[in-house]
């Protein structure tokens, strides 16, 4: 009898084989998810302000971007200890998890498993007259209700959970890109509040010169009191703008210190002001259409998009039949040692079949729902692809007039010490009165501050302009 039957077994076992092989090739088949294309983008195709469209600044890495070595030491802690970034490296490996569980699906899990099972069973049931006691060992392997993706549901859902994955990762880009900005942004800020530091000391030094000189002239009668007041007011004005300037100074290394996650070191701090920083080089624009694509978060929210349209395929495959496989091998005995002797195998095969018939509209809902997901996160992708817009076309206004700005700043401080030095002059030779130099001297203090400031914000801008065409490290992969 044993050679009757061992064909059939086999036969059954080689159609469980094939039923696992085809499963697994239908797990790849196509899904029920609309056919998804990159929306236009709702901004006009040329900037507001004239650009450069040689190459997009998004190929330019940042250490080409910023080429003083103590700033790329400086970038370098921030990438390397920053808090925020290490978050945004962290949801990057949890998306990489989440999609790795989904994707298992596509796949039968097969457990092994090892059962005791006792009982006993009174008189009264038994027709013996006597209690029995029973015992039985198995062992088994096999896989439990693995759904056949004959309509993509299981495919859809790991598509939503890989462009997830992708998401998160343009989301760590963008972050590392927005930390570089503002860690080059805090560093220039600190240079320039040291130089404002320096020009402040030498203002006040002048000032108290020139009020202990007033002084001296009242005290000998050769000046009034006005003269006096007025020379002490611009003194103690310059002592209180040191020591706004000062704690300025002290605030911008808290905000670096924040930004880098630990000390600034005293290699790395800035050296000789603004100037000693080096220039920032220019990132050249390209056209919209390139540029703004290329963005980590425009692609964040692009994936974020292709997830949602995912979603519609996994809520539309539900409305079908869904098929599951339950099958197993094994052995049975009601001896442990005789678990793996001849005459206790054991077979089980379950295939189901889940036909939707009334859920009370849920599976509707659920298309629904997802389908607004979708134009939830259009509507995102677009705004993000016009907060981009906005973003390189402020810095490019900004760009195409700084120049004009500084050299302006500097015509105004050569005039202002020229009008100064005549001042003095003239005030020495009793031709002006004090006044007249107060009123220079001020003029001077502050065109020396306007032109620091609009060197600032020249060197901000292509820093600004730097994260608006989305940072360095090359073009995104193609998904």
């Amino acid at each position: 009898m044993a050679s009757r039957f061992r064909p059939t077994s086999q036969r059954r076992r080689a159609s469980l084989a094939a039923i696992l092989l085809a499963a697994t090739a239908l797990g790849g088949c196509a899904t029920m998810a609309p056919r998804y294309e990159r929306p236009a983008a709702p901004v006009p195709q040329a900037w507001p302000s004239p650009a450069d469209t040689a190459v997009s600044g998004a190929d330019a890495p940042w250490r080409e971007v910023f080429p003083d070595p103590r700033l790329q030491g400086v970038i370098q802690l921030a990438l390397e200890q920053n808090r925020d970034l290490r978050a945004a490296t962290a949801n990057i490996e949890r998306a990489r998890a989440a999609y790795r569980v989904q994707r298992a699906d596509l796949l039968p899990g097969i457990d092994a498993t090892g059962q005791l099972q006792r009982g006993r069973t009174p008189a009264g049931a038994t027709g013996l007259g006597q209690a029995t006691d029973t015992e039985l060992y198995s062992v088994s392997a096999g896989f439990a209700a693995y759904e056949l993706d004959l309509f993509g549901r299981v495919r859809s859902l790991g598509d939503a959970a890989l462009q997830s994955f992708f998401a998160a990762e343009e989301n760590r880009r963008a972050a590392q890109v927005s930390l570089v900005a503002e860690v080059a942004a805090a560093y220039l800020t600190l240079a320039a509040d040291q130089d404002l530091v320096g020009l402040t000391r030498d203002t006040l030094a002048s000032r108290d010169a020139a009020f202990d000189i007033a002084r001296k002239r009242f005290e000998a009668g050769a000046a009034s009191e006005l003269d006096l007041r007025q020379a002490q007011t611009l003194a103690d004005q310059a002592r209180s703008d040191l020591a706004t300037a000062e704690a300025q100074v002290a605030r911008d290394r808290n905000a670096l210190r924040l930004l880098l996650g630990a000390e600034l070191p005293a290699d790395l701090a800035p050296q000789g002001g603004l100037a000693g920083v080096g220039v920032v080089a220019e990132a050249p624009a390209g056209l919209p259409s390139e540029v703004l694509v290329r963005r980590p978060d425009v692609l964040a929210a692009e994936h974020a998009l292709r997830a949602r349209n995912a979603d519609i395929g996994a809520a539309r495959a539900a409305f079908f039949p869904r098929i599951s496989l339950t099958g197993a091998l094994g052995t049975i005995s009601p001896e442990l040692n005789g678990l793996f002797e001849g005459g206790t195998r054991t077979w089980s095969f379950t295939p189901q079949v889940t036909l939707p018939i009334f859920a009370g509209g849920a599976n509707l809902a659920n298309l629904r729902g997802a389908e607004a997901g979708r134009d939830a996160a259009l509507a995102q992708y677009e705004k993000a692809v016009q907060t981009a817009f906005r973003e390189v076309a402020d810095a490019l206004a900004t760009r195409a007039t700084i120049g004009e700005r500084t050299a302006a700043q500097a015509r105004l401080v050569e005039a202002a010490e020229t009008a100064q030095r005549l001042s003095q002059a003239r005030y020495d030779n009793g031709l002006d009165s004090y006044l007249v130099l107060l009123d220079a001297q001020r003029t001077l203090y502050a065109a020396r501050q306007s032109r620091l400031a609009a060197d600032l914000a020249q060197a901000t801008n292509r820093v600004e302009l730097y994260r608006a065409l989305g940072g360095g490290g090359g073009p995104a992969r193609a998904r």
